[in-house]
C-alpha cells in the first residue's frame, strides 16, 4: 500500500481507503443490499492487514450501523487509523431530513463518537449540504468550534456539484473535499481539482466503481432488492451503465480486473489524496486494495477511454 497526504490536514492516508457505506446494510435503506456483519468485520480486518488506514463512513449509513461495525473492528487500532465520518442526515427525529443546525451537529458528533468508540473524529464532513448553506458559510464556524474543542481534528465536505466545493474552499481551514470521480463522471477533474491543489485541500474520490457497475460483475437485467439505492435506478440508466461497463472491458487483462483498472484510473490523478471504493467482503478488499501497487494506465488506454467518452459509450 502506498500513502498520500490529505491536503493541509497533514494526515498520511492510504491511497486506497475503505468506503463503509455498503456495510451499513439495507435494513434502513440507502445502502447497497443485504450484508453479513461477520463478513463486514472480516473485510475491515483484512483491509488493516493490507495497509489500509483510512476508513470513511457516515452516521446515516445503516442509521449508525456502519459506524458501530467500524468502532468494533478498529477498537484496538484507533491510534493507527484515520476515521472520517459525515453529518447532516438527521435520522434521529422522525423521518430522515437534512439538519445542519449548530446544536444538531454537536449532538450528532457525540452519537458518532459513541458508536465509533472514540472521543474524537479525524475528519468530520458535511454530508451533501445545500449550496445555500455552503454559500452562507456560517456552518463552518460551528465546525471550527468543534475543532477547537478537540472533538474533531479536521473538517471537510462531501458534495455532488463541484461548484459547492469551490464555494466551500473560501473557508481557509477546510481540510478535504469528497466528490464523485470515476471513468464515467469526471466533471470534478478540472477546476475543482486545480483549485483544491492550489489551496492544499485534500481530494477524496468517492464512487470510483460507479455504484458497483464498473466492478464488471453486474448486468442490464440485474435486480436490486428494496433498500439498495440501485433499486430505484431507471432501467434506461442501468442499461447505460452496463453498456459503458462492457465497452470498458478492454482494460481487463490476465493480471488486472476491471475494478482494479478503474480504481487505478482515479489514482493516476495526482490531485487525488485517496479513493474510497465500497467494500463488503474480504474478496472485495483484496481486489480493490491491490490497485495501489498496479501500474498506471497506458497512454493508449487513456486515448481509447477518451474516444469512448466522446462517443458517450454508444
Amino acid at each position: 500500500m502506498k500513502y498520500r497526504v490529505l491536503g493541509k490536514t497533514g494526515l498520511k492516508v492510504s491511497e486506497v481507503g475503505f468506503g463503509a457505506w455498503a456495510i451499513g446494510g439495507n435494513a434502513h435503506g440507502n445502502s447497497y443490499g443485504p450484508t453479513d456483519d461477520k463478513q463486514s468485520l472480516a473485510a475491515i480486518g483484512r483491509a488493516l492487514e493490507l495497509g489500509c488506514n483510512f476508513f470513511d463512513t457516515a452516521d446515516v449509513y445503516g442509521h449508525g450501523h456502519s459506524e458501530e461495525l467500524l468502532g468494533q473492528a478498529l477498537a484496538e487500532h484507533r491510534s493507527d487509523v484515520i476515521i472520517a465520518t459525515k453529518v447532516g442526515g438527521d435520522f434521529y427525529h422522525g423521518s430522515p431530513r437534512m439538519n445542519f443546525n449548530p446544536d444538531y451537529l454537536e449532538f450528532a458528533l457525540g452519537k458518532s463518537c459513541e458508536r465509533l468508540g472514540s472521543d474524537y473524529i479525524d475528519l468530520y464532513q458535511l454530508h451533501n449540504p445545500p449550496i445555500q448553506l455552503v454559500r452562507d458559510g456560517r456552518v463552518f464556524k460551528t465546525l471550527e468550534k468543534l475543532k477547537a474543542s478537540g472533538k474533531i481534528r479536521h473538517y471537510g465536505i462531501s458534495i455532488h456539484d463541484p461548484q459547492e466545493g469551490l464555494l466551500a474552499m473560501r473557508d481557509r481551514e477546510l481540510g478535504a473535499i469528497q466528490v464523485a470521480f470515476n471513468l464515467l463522471r469526471q466533471e470534478a477533474k478540472n477546476q475543482l481539482f486545480r483549485e483544491a491543489t492550489r489551496s492544499n485541500v485534500g481530494i477524496i474520490a468517492r464512487e470510483p466503481l460507479a455504484n458497483g457497475f464498473l466492478a464488471g460483475k453486474l448486468k442490464a437485467e440485474s435486480a436490486f432488492l428494496q433498500g439498495d439505492i440501485r433499486h430505484n435506478f431507471p432501467p434506461d440508466y442501468i442499461s447505460q451503465l452496463t453498456l459503458a461497463m462492457d465497452k470498458l472491458r478492454f482494460l481487463e487483462s490476465n493480471t488486472r480486473t476491471l475494478a482494479q483498472a478503474t480504481i487505478r484510473f482515479v489514482l493516476d490523478h495526482k490531485d487525488v489524496s485517496t479513493v474510497i471504493p465500497g467494500m463488503k467482503t474480504r474478496e472485495q478488499v483484496e481486489e480493490d486494495l491491490v490497485s495501489s501497487e498496479s501500474p498506471p494506465l497506458t497512454g493508449e488506454e487513456l486515448l481509447r477511454i477518451k474516444f469512448l467518452r466522446d462517443q458517450e459509450f454508444t
